[in-house]
């Protein structure tokens, strides 16, 4: 492990980092990438934290105390869903192929088999985002299948990988 590596904490995300969490959804790079809306303002962050949801793991990636990633897991609601969630994941930058994701994914995987026995983690990625594709393969998810013009960016429709990572029960 780096010492940059070293130096990472993971933190369950809360009012303290809603600031962060902002500047680092705002960063164009990082708005790209993900479905989030660009220019948005803390209060959006802090209404999705207000949410008392035990179904929900939302964790910071922190540096000397700034956030530089984050990664939610969510369990779905829905009583024959509930063997599934789903997986959101944004990192700066300056921190991508630096472990953060890594990081992140394995922390919210461990809770999503450990403690809320979940057998099916979903995801969709941007076609064209190999970085986070060949970390989403490590961990063990596989391409279902490919959504045309999923979502709009840079003014143009854009397809998606429908990517899960399954755990079968023997049997």
């Amino acid at each position: 492990m780096s010492d940059s590596s070293a130096a990472i904490t993971l933190q369950r995300c809360t009012e303290q980092h809603v600031e962060g969490l902002t500047a680092l959804y705002n960063d164009p790079r990082v708005a790209r990438q993900v479905l989030q809306m660009p220019y948005q303002s803390p209060e959006i962050w802090r209404k999705r934290l207000s949410l008392d949801n035990e179904r929900m793991l939302f964790l910071v990636a922190l540096h000397q105390g700034e956030v530089i990633g984050s990664c939610s897991l969510e369990q779905y609601a829905r009583i024959r869903r509930a063997h599934c969630g789903g997986i959101g994941m944004g990192v700066a930058p300056a921190w991508q192929g630096k472990g953060v994701g890594s990081r992140l994914l394995e922390a919210v995987l461990d809770v999503a088999d450990n403690w809320m026995g979940l057998q099916r983690v979903e995801l969709t990625v941007y076609t064209d985002n190999h970085p986070a594709l060949a970390l989403y393969k490590r961990f063990g998810f596989t391409v279902e299948g490919q959504l045309i013009d999923y979502a709009m960016r840079d003014g143009e429709l854009i397809d998606v990988y429908s990517m899960a990572r399954l755990r079968r029960q023997p049997g």
